[in-house]
């Protein structure tokens, strides 16, 4: 066996809660895409970004590595799943006018292509269904380079308003 190391660093993950005080959702998230603010540590961990934010859709793109294999030869599902809630859930963000609490309630996913090194880089796309007062409901496709989908799945987010 052959031993592989990775290193990575990250940011406060804080700091993203302090920077959101008197900006929207929206101007947050355009921000990170534009790297003037840091994405939270998960993102470093798991090799992903978002490059993209408008008002109910959120982008990411990630290259699957060796690192995020399982033991029978794939990328871990895990991966997939996180993309998509990381995207959800950022899609929702983009929606608020000021910093609100909320939390992934529920997330139901589909793979429908298996990701492995040679898939290169996939394209994790979120976006709202439904922004209601307690309750949201998001969408998210995972596709490869080539345009195929390799998952899909809904949300629901619980709005946690005083």
């Amino acid at each position: 066996m052959t031993a592989r190391t990775r290193t990575y660093s990250w940011e406060d993950p804080f700091a993203l809660r302090d920077a959101m005080a008197g900006r929207s959702g929206l101007e947050l998230m355009q921000l990170m895409a534009k790297g003037e603010i840091p994405g939270p540590p998960i993102a470093n961990t798991l090799g992903f970004r978002l490059v993209e934010a408008e008002r109910g859709h959120a982008l990411f793109e990630c290259e699957p590595a060796e690192y995020h294999y399982n033991p029978i030869g794939v990328v871990h599902a895990g991966l997939a799943m996180t993309l998509m809630d990381s995207a959800m859930g950022l899609a929702f963000v983009t929606t608020l006018d000021e910093p609100v609490g909320w939390t992934t309630l529920e997330v139901k996913s589909n793979f429908t292509r298996a990701l492995t090194v040679e898939t290169g880089v996939v394209r994790c796309t979120g976006s709202v269904i439904h922004s209601g007062r307690r309750v949201a409901t998001t969408e998210a496709r995972i596709e490869d380079s080539q345009g195929r989908l390799c998952a899909h799945g809904t949300s629901t987010i619980l709005v946690l308003r005083g």
